[in-house]
């Protein structure tokens, strides 16, 4: 007969084993540092491994929702309702109620600064029905913009094991969000937002640690852990940098500065006029790093 000791150090064991399979194991971070101008890789770490990519997928439903407004299906002053489906999304969220509505600069603001998952459900739903039709738009279109790895969903970047990117098809996002809509691109730089009196702060700390960057967006969640999708321009150099699974929020503000830091002009007398965002051209899809001679691409 077996020792009662030896039965509970087993059970132990085994409940430890439960545990770590329950919990989400987060690979090495992703990132992602390119070059606009000289259409040029400049770090690249795990840029095609395949992540889940938290609130950054909120990237997408704004450039579905940016679209809608240039195509005139969509106006700045419309209203949309927040459906009993929008109002069940966990925090952050505008949470007003079910059957109320915000307007679509509000819900842009929300997404863009505190990540609202209400307003981005409301957004789905009111641009494609419900949210499994608009996530297949998503999708369709991360395809059309050269984001070949890419499967979106949900419009909100909560949970689900298919619900994947890598760090190179958030930077092509990026700049697709540049190329084609420079206009709504100064909305990623708010710091806070002031909704019905409130006064909003965002969580984008980057754009407070180094004043060259001029927005876009961060995530996070358990199983991605602390992402960012970061632009910033100094003189005629804008860079744009990704990082994907970070431990920690200060990990990934903190490098994600260093990484800009290190690769920006210091301002000097004569600098040519900054790169406008209507100068971006054909950045899309990002190239691949060529292998040296005699090497294989890495996996």
């Amino acid at each position: 007969m077996m020792r009662p000791t030896v039965l509970v150090g087993r059970a132990l064991s085994v409940a430890l084993a439960l545990v770590l399979l329950a919990s989400p194991v987060l690979a090495a971070p992703a990132r992602l540092l390119f070059d606009v101008g000289r259409n040029k890789l400049i770090t690249a770490d795990s840029v095609d491994t395949l992540r889940q990519p938290a609130s950054l997928t909120k990237l997408m439903t704004l450039y579905l929702t940016f679209e809608a407004l240039r195509d005139g299906r969509l106006h700045w002053n419309d209203r949309i309702t927040l459906s009993a489906n929008a109002e069940s999304m966990p925090p952050y969220k505008f949470a007003i109620g079910a059957g109320k509505t915000i307007t679509v600069r509000e819900a842009v603001n929300g997404m863009i600064v505190i990540s609202a998952n209400d307003a981005a459900v409301a957004m789905a739903e009111h641009l494609g029905g419900d949210v499994q039709t608009f996530a297949r738009t998503m999708t369709a279109t991360a395809r059309r913009l050269g984001m070949t790895s890419t499967t979106f969903l949900n419009p909100t970047g909560l949970t689900d094991p298919k619900h994947l990117t890598t760090a190179r098809d958030m930077a092509t996002l990026a700049l697709a969000l540049m190329r084609d809509f420079p206009d709504q691109f100064p909305l990623f730089s708010q710091k806070y937002i002031v909704f019905r009196g409130m006064k909003l702060r965002g969580h984008n700390f980057v754009m407070n640690r180094v004043p060259a960057v001029d927005g876009m967006k961060t995530g996070y969640t358990s199983a991605s852990g602390y992402s960012v999708v970061t632009s910033a321009k100094r003189g005629n150099t804008r860079l744009i940098g990704v990082i994907i699974g970070a431990d920690s929020a200060e990990e990934r503000d903190k490098t994600m500065a260093a990484m800009i830091e290190a690769h920006l002009p210091a301002p000097a007398p004569g600098t040519p006029p900054d790169l406008r965002l209507r100068d971006i051209k054909g950045h899309v899809p990002l190239p691949r790093p060529q292998p040296h001679r005699g090497e294989g691409t890495r996996r």
